[in-house]
């Protein structure tokens, strides 16, 4: 019998897309947050930092100063644990519950934010913590997501004070959040502050001695040093976002993609589906095999464009799930050309504010919408 041969197949030698992670633009941040505030700095690393990679980010920052780092879960606190990073860790939205015997066997601390979860931490502490819990009172300051009200601060730090004399827990932090530091405004803030104060002055009161206190996220950080107290909790400033705009941080990531097709088409080509757009003279079409899938925007304007060779050049037609096209011209690249979806800006590099304002959103959305598909790589 004969046998067909197969060839092995080629490999096309196309650096797939990447979203790299630039460890110094982290440490930049970090600096310039430094310089800023006289408190200890955490280091929120929840969504995969950002997107940029939670383990990356955590690293670069905790080797710039940050002393703390937060996540979401006691799960993902371990997964920082496991990566070597031993500085101490706070889990406050404990999307599964919290896992009192893990949070006391990695050393991770909890906010506890109600009395029926605190009660609820006790009993878990009593029967399977080896060790007493490190809690960290969350009260809600304004934000109404979260967070225990006013009116039930005496009774949360009461329990706390018998959970503590059991010795099933420890109060080491007071918590709350800023609701509109994004407007840069200190009179704005000054209602949480002053409910921060309340806060830890009774648990003083209660006998849990005087836990660090912490209520500041990015904006109010680079805004305000009245929200700052022990400690400044900072996440999107990290990687290059200021939610208050006045501050210009450092873009940490660049994410690009090689142009996988090109194509010379006439005028009054349409592009994508239902022909969106219409070509308005001779040119060149260029795939990239990005699209919603990947993060990018499906509802972006006409000024959307990436970067190729020091030259932007717009997207055109509608965003598909796996790819874009963008209209280079008179400029025909070859396929395998590498195309600058954003980076850290300067010249004609987007930066993920331009893919948010060109998509109605915010940067946030850019970077943690990033899909598995995209390689991830560190500077």
């Amino acid at each position: 019998m004969n046998r067909v041969q197969v060839a092995p197949p080629r490999r096309s030698g196309f650096r797939p897309p990447t979203l790299q992670t630039l460890s110094e633009a982290v440490a930049a941040n970090v600096a310039e947050i430094k310089a800023r505030t006289r408190s200890t700095i955490m280091a929120v690393v929840k969504a995969d930092g950002y997107g940029h990679g939670a383990v990356t980010v955590a690293k670069a920052a905790v080797a710039a100063g940050a002393g703390w780092l937060g996540t979401t879960s006691v799960a993902e606190a371990s997964a920082l644990r496991a990566a070597g990073l031993a500085v101490p860790i706070l889990t406050w939205l404990h999307p599964c519950g919290i896992d009192a015997e893990a949070a006391a066997a990695t050393r991770v601390d909890v906010a506890v934010g109600s009395v029926d979860e605190l009660g609820v931490l006790l009993a878990q502490a009593a029967s399977t913590a080896a060790s007493a819990v490190r809690v960290h009172l969350h009260m809600d300051t304004g934000m109404s997501r979260g967070g225990c009200p006013r009116g039930q601060w005496d009774e949360l730090t009461a329990l706390a004070r018998r959970g503590q004399q059991a010795r099933r827990i420890r109060v080491v932090g007071v918590m709350g959040h800023l609701p509109l530091a994004d407007r840069a405004d200190p009179a704005a803030n000054a209602p949480a502050v002053a409910g921060m104060r309340e806060a830890w002055q009774a648990v003083r009161a209660a006998g849990l001695g005087s836990p660090l206190a912490h209520l500041a996220a990015t904006s109010g950080t680079l805004t305000d040093r009245a929200t700052h107290f022990g400690m400044v909790r900072v996440g999107a400033g990290l990687v290059g976002i200021d939610p208050s705009e006045t501050v210009e941080l450092h873009g940490a990531s660049r994410l690009t993609a090689p142009i996988v097709h090109t194509a010379a088409v006439p005028a009054g080509t349409p592009v994508g589906y239902a022909g969106a757009y219409v070509t308005d003279r001779a040119t060149h079409l260029s795939v990239l095999p990005v699209g919603y899938a990947d993060g990018i925007p499906r509802e972006c304007s006409r000024q959307a464009g990436v970067e190729i060779r020091g030259r932007r050049f717009p997207v055109v037609g509608r965003v598909s799930m796996d790819q874009i096209v963008i209209d280079t011209g008179t400029e025909s690249f070859s396929a395998g050309t590498s195309a600058t979806v954003f980076g850290p800006g300067g010249g004609a590099t987007p930066t993920i504010h331009d893919w948010a304002r060109w998509a109605g959103t915010i940067p946030h959305t850019i970077v943690t919408g990033l899909g598995p598909r995209v390689k991830r790589s560190i500077a």
